[in-house]
Parts: structure tokens; sequence; C-alpha cells
């Protein structure tokens, strides 16, 4: 075959596997480094550098749930094997890059029957259960954290290179951070995920109205609310005179957060990369249902580093959030701090560092023969 080989992207459908890939094909694209994506049918709402190449389908589901799901999503995932195994040999990679979720697993097992050069990406600081059915294997593993649960401090193949963010995010990199002054407006951003949480739609508001009258005047929130709260939250708000800004899902995003005082949210892998990124503050409230509670785990790592606060869910109380809030907006300087340490803690460059090894994993000696990848 003419020209060099395409690097396989294997990823979940979900928005925390789905950016880092995006953010990767950008930074191949740039290169002019070819690649193509393997995923399930989740795939087909993706946009940017993964849309403008052939996109490759294959059969997976999640064993969750009953037995009897169970057992359908290990048939399916079988399936999607055989289909793997036969798109792997069509496409005849230089090698194959796992972003973890179930719908990568069958494509890194079968790079691994065709002895493929493979590495995974992990976006949290817990090795995810999909990436630890198939890291066994390969090559080299790219962590966001410095310590990653499951994978052993002296593990050779561990490389920190972060968790890649969206242009949007990356761009922001250098917007400047003033704290609130005393007497001035303070923004506060409030999200919690596609679908809002129905938690914060209880506890935010309660613990905005707990503060002071002064304090409450200052206050200007942009809060994302599943689409059933938005009425009674916007009531709330309206009555106690607070300018609010509602809505279930809000596109812009990054500048949000790069417009933003101090950020409420949970500590799913993209937020706290993103936060670090921009430099935000935050209060950062896990998941508690989050698989092997890698939520957090992310938060822990992140608060380590000064960036941020953390309320464990069962702690996610009126009283809870109320007395960080009135301390914070009275210590404008601990708003700063918490900034600088966010925006110390980003890494802007985890794109460029994860092409980096995928071109070192390109460049290493191939065992198998172009013949046997092409079979």
């Amino acid at each position: 075959m003419t020209g060099p080989r395409p690097i396989v992207l294997a990823t979940g459908g979900t928005g925390g596997h789905v950016f880092p890939a995006e953010a990767l094909a950008g930074e191949l694209e740039a290169r002019g480094l070819p690649f193509t994506l393997v995923t399930d049918a989740r795939g087909k709402q993706w946009q940017g550098a993964l849309a403008r190449q052939p996109v490759h389908y294959i059969r997976s589901a999640s064993p969750t749930g009953s037995l009897q799901k169970k057992l359908l999503a290990v048939f399916s995932l079988g399936l999607g094997l055989v289909d793997a195994w036969r798109t792997l040999g069509r496409i005849a990679p230089s090698a194959v890059v796992g972003f973890g979720g179930y719908a990568s697993v069958p494509t890194m097992m079968a790079a691994r029957l065709r002895r493929l050069p493979s590495m995974l990406h992990e976006q949290n600081a817990v090795l995810g259960r999909a990436n630890r059915l198939v890291e066994g294997r390969a090559a080299a593993v790219a962590t966001s954290f410095a310590h990653t649960r499951y994978i052993a401090d002296g593990d050779r193949r561990a490389r920190l290179v972060g968790n890649p963010v969206r242009d949007a995010v990356r761009a922001l990199r250098n917007a400047t951070y003033r704290a609130p002054g005393p007497d001035r407006v303070i923004d506060i951003l409030i999200f919690a995920g596609s679908q809002g949480a129905a938690s914060f739609s209880q506890i935010v508001p309660e613990a905005i109205l707990s503060l002071s009258a002064p304090l409450r005047a200052r206050l200007r929130l942009v809060q994302q609310c599943r689409a059933e709260d938005l009425e009674r939250v916007r009531g709330v708000y309206d009555r106690a005179g607070i300018v609010a800004e509602l809505a279930p899902f809000f596109a812009n995003l990054p500048q949000l957060l790069a417009s933003a005082h101090l950020v409420i949210g949970r500590s799913g892998a993209s937020t706290v990369a993103e936060l670090a990124t921009i430099g935000r503050p935050s209060i950062l409230v896990p998941y508690p249902y989050a698989a092997d509670d890698h939520q957090t785990a992310n938060a822990r790592a992140y608060e380590a580093t000064g960036a941020c606060l953390v309320i464990p869910h069962a702690d996610f109380t009126v009283a809870a959030l109320a007395g960080h809030l009135k301390t914070l907006f009275e210590t404008p300087q601990r708003l700063a701090d918490m900034a600088s340490a966010a925006h110390t803690a980003g890494r802007p460059d985890a794109a460029a560092r994860l092409a980096d090894m995928v071109a070192d994993l390109v460049a290493a000696p191939v065992h198998a023969s172009a013949a046997g990848v092409a079979a």
C-alpha cells in the first residue's frame, strides 16, 4: 500500500472519551498523519477532525444491568470483535489508540490478536473498566493524572500527558482571572453534566438564598438545570431578585467558564481538564455513582493542587455549600490563589504530548508482518 498507514482511534461514545479523541485527531491532522475512527453507532454524532475522516462502525454494548442485559452485551461485544477483526484487516493500520468505553474493547482486542502496536489513553484518576480489560498487552498508557489507580507507579509504559481538551477551551488558556473586589459583581457558573442534576437544583438555590442580602445582591448566576426544574428554580431566584440565566444546556460553556469567578460542578475528567486549562477556581461535588467512584479520585487529585474545594455528595448540604461560598467571597485572594493553582495544573499541550506518544509507537519495531496485519 502507498503512503503511511493510518492510525486507528478506538473510543466509546460519551463526551469524556470523545473529547480527547477529537483533540488527538486534530493534532494528527495538523501533522499530516492519516487516521480513522472505529466506534459504535453513537459515533455518528461526532464533529471536528473525527468527522472529516472515514468512520468504521462495529457492534458493542455495556455489560451492565440485569443478567439478561449482561449476557446480550457480551454477545454483542463478541460480534463486535468479529467486526473489528475484519475492519482492521481492511484498514491495515500502523497502530491503534484506545480511549476507553466498552465500544473500544473489541477493537483493542482485535489489535492484540493481529499483533498491532497499541496504546491507551486514560482520562480519569482511575483506570476505567474497559481499559483494564485490554491494558495488559498495550505498549503504552497515557495518563491524565500523576497517579492513576490500577497502574503501578513503576510501570514504565505509563506516561503523564494530561487530558486533551477542545480547541475552544485551549483558545481561552490565557484568559485573565480577576478575583471579585469588594462590592463588585460575582459571576458563578453551576453545571453538572448534560442534563444537570436534581441535587444541584435543590441545594444551590437554597444555599444562595441563605447568604446575606448584600452578598446576594452582588451575585450573577449561570446555572444548568434539568428542563423539569427550570421554572421552579427560576421562580426562586426571581423572588429573591437574583440575576440568573438558566438552561438545560449551554453551547458556549468554554466562554462561560472563562467568565466565571467561581464554578460549581461535578468532577468528570473533561470538567477537571477544562477548569485547569482555563484556570478557574471551583467547588466540585463528585457524582457518587460513577464507575469505581472515579469522580472522587479526580476531585481529590485536583484538590491536592490547591485548585478546588471538594464536597462529597453525601455532605452536599445547604449549610456546607453556603459556608464555602461565604468564606471564598469574603477572601477574594483565596479565589485568586485557587485560580492560579488551577492554571498551573493545566496541560494545554496534552494533545501534542499524546500525538508524540503515538508517533513513538508507530516508529517502534513492529513484530507483525504487513501481510499478517492485512490478512
